[in-house]
Formats: C-alpha cells, sequence, structure tokens
C-alpha cells in the first residue's frame, strides 16, 4: 500500500475565532457606496471605518481599547464634499491617515490620541491632482510621507504628503479603470491590476511598464466564490496569503512556498453573515503571547468585529519561528532619498517583549513657496526708491517675522484649545 505524504508545515493548523462579543464595536453605520476597497483601517492605535454621512463623506476613527456600543454623536473626520472612497494608515505614524473621495481630492488628517470632542473637519493637506474620483489609496513603506493614489482618471500620483508636491504622475499606462495598486517590500516597484486584464509591473521613477501580461501562472486556484470582490492580504513573514470575498462570508488562507506547487490552501474560516468590508491588522499590533498571526476587522452592516487567526503551541514562551523580525513604524528613506534612485528595505524590529506604540507624533507639511520660481510676469518697469532691493529686502524680512509672530499665536491657541478639551474630557470621565 501506498502511503500519502502530508506536506510539514507549522501553518497547517492555523485557526480562526471570532473575538468575544464585548470586544466588537456596535452601532456603526457602515458605508453604503458600492466601491471595492475594504472601507476600514486599522493599526496598533486605532479603528478607521468609512461609515454613512449626509451631505458629504466621512469616516470614523476609534481607539483600540474602545470597544461596545459607539455612541451615536462619536464625533467623525469630515471634510470630502463627496462620499469617502477608501482610507489607509501612514505605516511610519499611527496618528496619520489619508482619505481619498468621490470629490477628486485626497485628503491627509492628524488623529488625536485623545477623544476629541466634535467632527475632525481640517486636514492636514488636501493633494489635488485628479480629475476624476479618486478610489485607491497607498502609502510607500519605506519613504517617509511618500503616498500613492489612483484615480478614475486612470492616472497614478505619487504625493510628498510633507510638502504637498506632486513627485510623479504615471500617465497612459492604464487604457481603463485601475482596480488595484500594491507595492512591492522596498517601494522599488508597483503591481496593478486594471479592467483590461492585464497584471503591470511599474518602475514609477522610469515611468516604464517592466513586465506584464505573464503567460502562465505558476499556480492556479479555483475559487467557489460568488462574483463579489476578492480582498487579498498578504503577510510575508508567515507567507500566508488571506483571500476575503466582499459579500462573502468566509476567509480562504493558502501557504505560498518556493517549490511546485508553490500555493497551498490551508483552511476556510467561514461565519454566518457576509463581511461588508475587511481591516488587516500590522503584524506589530498583534498580541505575541497567544500566538497570534493575523487579526482582522470585520464589518457587517451595523457594527465590526474582530477575528483572530492562531497557530496553536502549548508552550508560553515567545516562539521565534512564528514571529520573525518585522516592519517598524521608522521609515528608511526620505521622500527625495526615493525619488533620486535610492532603494532601502524596510526598518525592522522585534516582537519578542510586545510592541508599545509611540506617543502622537504630529506631521509637518512645509509647502514649497512657488513665488521663489515664478518668473517675472508683465513689462518691466522703471525702478522707484520703494522698488529697490534693501527696501524689498526690509518689506519681506518685516512679513516674515509678521508670519512668524502669527505662526506663534495660532500655535499657542491651539495648546490653549488641547488643554482645555483634555480637561473637559477628565471632567466628563470623572462624572461617569
Amino acid at each position: 500500500m501506498s502511503r500519502r505524504v502530508v506536506r510539514q508545515s507549522k501553518f497547517r493548523h492555523v485557526f480562526g475565532q471570532v473575538a468575544k462579543a464585548d470586544q466588537a464595536y456596535e452601532d456603526i453605520r457602515v458605508s453604503k457606496v458600492t466601491w471595492d476597497s475594504s472601507f476600514c483601517a486599522v493599526n496598533p492605535k486605532f479603528l478607521a471605518i468609512i461609515v454613512e454621512a449626509g451631505g458629504g463623506g466621512a469616516f470614523i476613527v476609534l481607539p483600540l481599547a474602545k470597544t461596545g456600543r459607539v455612541d451615536k454623536n462619536y464625533p467623525l473626520v469630515t471634510g470630502h464634499t463627496a462620499p469617502v472612497l477608501d482610507i489607509d494608515w501612514c505605516p511610519h505614524n499611527d496618528n496619520v491617515i489619508a482619505s481619498a473621495s468621490d470629490d477628486t481630492t485626497v485628503m491627509v488628517w492628524q488623529i488625536p490620541d485623545y477623544t476629541p470632542m466634535r467632527n475632525i473637519t481640517e486636514p492636514i493637506i488636501t493633494l489635488e491632482g485628479h480629475s476624476k474620483r479618486v478610489g485607491i489609496l497607498s502609502w510607500h513603506p519605506t519613504a517617509r510621507n511618500v503616498l500613492l493614489s489612483a484615480g478614475g482618471d486612470n492616472v497614478i500620483i505619487i504625493w510628498n504628503v510633507g510638502t504637498g508636491e506632486v513627485l510623479l504622475s504615471l500617465e497612459d499606462m492604464h487604457p481603463d479603470i485601475i482596480h488595484s495598486v500594491c507595492w512591492n517590500s522596498n517601494g522599488s516597484l508597483l503591481v496593478t491590476t486594471c479592467k483590461d486584464k492585464t497584471l503591470r509591473i511599474i518602475d514609477p521613477r522610469k515611468g516604464q511598464v517592466v513586465a506584464n501580461n505573464f503567460e502562465e501562472p505558476v499556480a492556479l486556484q479555483e475559487m467557489d466564490t460568488s462574483n463579489g470582490v476578492l480582498l487579498p492580504f498578504y503577510d510575508p513573514d508567515s507567507s500566508i496569503i488571506y483571500l476575503c470575498g466582499k459579500g462573502d462570508s468566509s476567509i480562504r488562507y493558502f501557504e505560498i512556498t518556493d517549490e511546485p506547487p508553490f500555493v497551498h490552501y490551508l483552511n476556510t474560516f467561514s461565519s454566518k453573515e457576509p463581511q461588508r468590508g475587511m481591516g488587516f491588522m500590522p503584524k506589530r499590533g498583534l498580541d505575541v503571547s497567544k500566538c497570534e498571526i493575523a487579526r482582522f476587522y470585520k464589518l457587517h452592516e451595523r457594527k465590526c468585529e474582530p477575528i483572530i487567526m492562531t497557530v496553536p503551541r502549548k508552550s508560553d514562551l515567545f516562539q521565534d519561528d512564528l514571529y520573525p523580525d518585522t516592519p517598524g513604524p521608522e521609515p528608511a528613506l526620505e521622500a527625495d532619498e526615493w525619488l533620486s534612485g535610492q532603494d532601502a528595505e524596510p526598518v525592522l524590529i522585534s516582537l519578542r517583549d510586545g510592541y508599545v506604540p509611540p506617543k502622537h507624533r504630529e506631521l509637518r507639511v512645509t509647502k514649497r513657496n512657488i513665488l521663489d520660481a515664478r518668473p517675472p510676469t508683465g513689462p518691466r518697469r522703471s525702478q522707484s526708491a520703494s522698488d529697490s532691493p534693501l527696501s524689498q529686502q526690509h518689506t519681506l524680512e518685516t512679513l516674515l517675522e509678521e508670519i512668524k509672530a502669527l505662526r506663534e499665536h495660532v500655535q499657542a491657541q491651539e495648546q490653549r484649545i488641547t488643554a482645555l478639551e483634555n480637561m473637559l474630557c477628565e471632567l466628563v470621565d470623572g462624572t461617569d
């Protein structure tokens, strides 16, 4: 008799489990917009969900620990004049999130560590460059303040959020709607899918498609799913890919290996209700003491519930083989270094002692002074005494001093408002 050989893998017995009821987030009006994004973004500090909003677009941001019923008057992040279609947390600053909208703009927001008393309505910066709605966002994995957006105009724009400048605009590469965009691990290449059923690998800095139309797949997996969109989440630390069908009620997961047949089915996690969207926690936000290797945030019509994927182990010790060093919150490059051609792998951290998110770090935007580069326009006129270089320099210095004084005044007022809000929060907490 021949004996079947079972493939050895530490992930063969990964199992999923819905978190306890008191760990869910209840009474959230999840957006009903028909768009293919995940509608949910999560990091070690916050959970963000695109929600229904009258007269514009909005999303809600909750501290991870704020589980249970969400008050109907809980502050939202508002500012877009049309529905929000995608949101993405900055990998290098847990307090910064970007949003894309049907109103053709991208907005970048600073989320405070305290719970605000009113809606957040002022973004740090608004990025305008697309001519149609913007439906895809993706932060660069290793370069600080570099953000990619893709719009219904079939254009990909790469921005320096720190200055508000367009670094690169990739036009005439996609003849139809772009369905998804993803960076490789060091951010040197992009991969895109398009309505024309073509997969493209793009070198953004050269503005070239370096590969597409692969003739034969290395593996083909038939999925018994409906026509709903598949949301893929890949964990490079474990080489596991999770496929979540939007409108489906299951998560299928596979292990990717270097040897044939390359793709190995592991299991399917199924629940009763279909998911309207899904968030995926970065590895540094997981509980390593419980051998948690992935955590999803499943959106229902009115709630969000965590789904925890675990490798069963008897030992309470740190499991080195499950948790190799993983990308941390520090960027490896500055935006201009990346643009000039430099590449760097992510800065890794150990999870042996767990991960504690850093405190609030402010994103500062320094817009380039376009006046410095603007050529003179109109006919030259005779120079009066008030036009002399010395006089102009004096006027400029006076203006700069006034701007500096105004900026300091605004910062002082912001600090005062923040202190008052904190005092109010403490008073409210004390009366509960």
